[in-house]
């Protein structure tokens, strides 16, 4: 056996992706709770995933719920991250906003297990998550405001701002229906995405600043340990 350490042996050799034994729970309840279900999926469940012993699994976790908390942080930290990396830089919103729904599509697209999914359990509905549903809330408003800002400079109504949001968790939805999403939508959903925002000829120029301001402002992970 391993040994997680003082009093902790591993009942057998790591067999998750990780580093650390809490990416290894991490990385196993994932795939229970996205493959299984969330209520179906139990702490020993997930223990046994690991190939540890549940006790050591609460000195990581002390419920499920901060499983699954821990996980839904993961998928909104590296947009929300991005967000306040590009506040002061000198593009506007239009390219912003594309920067954003690539960044946000190519993290969910490309992510080991479609936690997205998970965006519908009713269990997000309770007071326990309720951080998590504000954070979201925030971040859907930053794209609402990019998407607003680029109307408005376009010249054209701002009525469709609510729609890029939505259009980049539509990533979700054809992993869930198909099992994976193409690496074409990495650019058909920001191409749209600006599209609606009043950028109506070739989407090019935009996406090649969207990729400068990307790689000026760094590699951002999303990682939850």
């Amino acid at each position: 056996m391993a040994n997680l350490g003082p009093g902790r042996p591993r009942l057998e050799q790591r067999r998750r992706q990780g580093t650390t034994p809490r990416a290894e729970i991490l990385d196993a309840a994932a795939e229970l709770f996205t493959t299984r279900g969330y209520a179906k999926t139990s702490t020993r469940a997930v223990a046994d995933a690991v190939g540890i012993r549940q006790a050591s699994l609460y000195h990581h976790f002390a419920a499920k719920d901060d499983i699954l908390d821990a996980l839904l942080a993961a998928t909104i930290a590296g947009p929300a991250e991005l967000v306040r990396r590009m506040r002061d830089e000198p593009e506007d919103a239009v390219t912003k906003l594309y920067a954003l729904a690539l960044f946000d599509v190519r993290q969910l697209r490309t992510a080991r297990w479609n936690l997205g999914a998970l965006y519908q359990l009713p269990e997000l509905r309770t007071e326990r998550f309720a951080e998590f549903r504000q954070r979201r809330d925030e971040l859907r408003a930053h794209y609402e405001r990019l998407a607003a800002d680029a109307a408005t400079a376009a010249g054209i109504s701002a009525d469709a701002r609510i729609l890029p949001f939505r259009l980049v968790e539509t990533v979700i939805g054809i992993r869930s229906d198909v099992g994976t999403a193409g690496a074409e939508t990495e650019y058909v959903i920001p191409d749209a995405i600006v599209r609606i925002a009043g950028q109506v000829d070739d989407p090019a120029p935009v996406r090649g600043a969207a990729e400068a301001l990307l790689a000026r402002v760094g590699a951002i992970g999303a990682e939850a340990d």
